[in-house]
């Protein structure tokens, strides 16, 4: 029998859900990889230790149909395709396309585009009082992400919807409602996929949907594509600006004057993304333990992002704070190819925030979604005098 440090810490307890970098910070003094017997799987809780699971190719993402399948068809079709599901050299046929399409200067066209939908969404809320989430953080990506792919503007609210629905079933233990909501949403997210992909092969136009349908994937493909990036692209802005925005008015801080560096430690400081899973395709060994081939290992992000070795004084958001090494967006070949887009989106979505309302403070409590894997807020009540 194998000697090697385990961990027992509740990936599902209230108290970690709610706060989990104690814990990490706990952890990580004892070791930097320890085997979590709860979910069978190791869980790394050193920068180092995450990094190297991000970057060691024998460390892949191995999809495997969840159960049943018959049932859960719609929501395996869609992780099946995705590029973020497989490793080289299907990975490497699956993002190429996508990459070239993103590659035509769509992210930095959007910029004037992001500016005005920023504007408005402002324009419309009471400044007395107002959820900042719900009105805006949310709101703004859903749209951008829509404009950029060539959704209709009048699906917004389903997109929200799906996409909120589909990533609960990451959880640690999700319930069987989350998993009946999970297939309901990616089976009519994916029909109108289906619909517009089918209009762009009669009626071609300058969008996402067009230039993949283009492509040499088939339909699943371009579908299972469409609604990565929807959900990437929606989930990891909405967390990331809800996280930092909390942290950032519970110090009473501001943006500091190079905002794109505020944005990095909204990234690093409360990740949006907490956990990633790698499985072992040979025996490796990373840290002080060997993964055996077929093992599985969780890349935690929260904890390597508060990884005193890496960060001085970690525990503190520091709205200048450069060099900041994150891992947030990941390493290696699954580095997140919507990387540009949420930098630009959460860049001029904060500067637009603070010009609007330079003396914005929390307005009431916070309410958290109360996930572990997706953290983030389902509402911050905000105010402040407008400019």
């Amino acid at each position: 029998m194998r000697s090697v440090p385990t961990t027992s810490l509740d990936l599902t307890s209230p108290q970690v859900v709610a706060d989990p970098y104690p814990f990490f910070a706990a952890e990580r003094a004892r070791h930097g990889v320890a085997w979590h017997e709860a979910s069978g799987m190791y869980l790394t809780f050193s920068h180092a230790a995450v990094s190297a699971v991000q970057r060691d190719r024998r460390l892949g993402r191995i999809w495997r149909d969840r159960q049943p399948e018959d049932y859960l068809e719609p929501f395996n079709l869609l992780h099946r395709n995705q590029m973020m599901e497989n490793e080289p050299p299907e990975h490497t046929r699956l993002r190429r396309p996508v990459a070239r399409a993103f590659n035509r200067g769509h992210v930095e066209r959007l910029r004037p585009r992001v500016r005005e939908i920023a504007t408005q969404l402002l324009d419309e809320v009471d400044p007395a009082g107002f959820d900042v989430i719900g009105d805006y953080a949310e709101p703004l990506p859903v749209l951008v992400i829509a404009e950029l792919l060539g959704v209709p503007s009048s699906h917004a609210g389903d997109l929200r919807d799906w996409s909120q629905a589909i990533v609960r079933m990451y959880e640690v233990a999700p319930s069987q409602q989350v998993v009946d909501d999970a297939v309901r949403a990616a089976s009519d997210f994916a029909g109108l996929v289906r619909e517009l992909v089918g209009e762009r092969r009669a009626r071609p136009a300058d969008d996402l949907i067009t230039h993949l349908a283009e492509t040499e994937l088939s339909e699943d493909e371009v579908v299972a594509a469409v609604v990565l990036l929807l959900n990437a692209g929606h989930e990891a802005s909405v967390n990331v600006f809800g996280n930092g925005l909390v942290a950032m008015l519970r110090r009473g801080l501001r943006p500091g004057a190079d905002v794109p560096l505020t944005v990095e430690e909204m990234l690093r400081f409360d990740s949006a993304l907490q956990l990633f899973e790698r499985t072992a395709t040979e025996d490796v060994e990373v840290g002080e333990v060997v993964v055996r081939a077929g093992e599985k290992i969780a890349a935690l992000l929260g904890a390597a992002n508060r990884d005193p070795a890496v960060f001085d004084d970690a525990d503190t958001f520091r709205v200048d704070r450069d060099p900041n090494p994150h891992l947030a967006f990941g390493v290696g070949v699954h580095f997140c190819l919507g990387a540009p887009l949420a930098r630009m989106e959460l860049a001029e979505s904060v500067t637009a925030l603070w010009s609007r309302f330079p003396d914005l403070a929390l307005a009431g409590e916070p309410e958290t979604r109360g996930t572990f894997v997706l953290r983030g807020y389902h509402s911050v009540p905000v105010g402040g005098e407008p400019q």
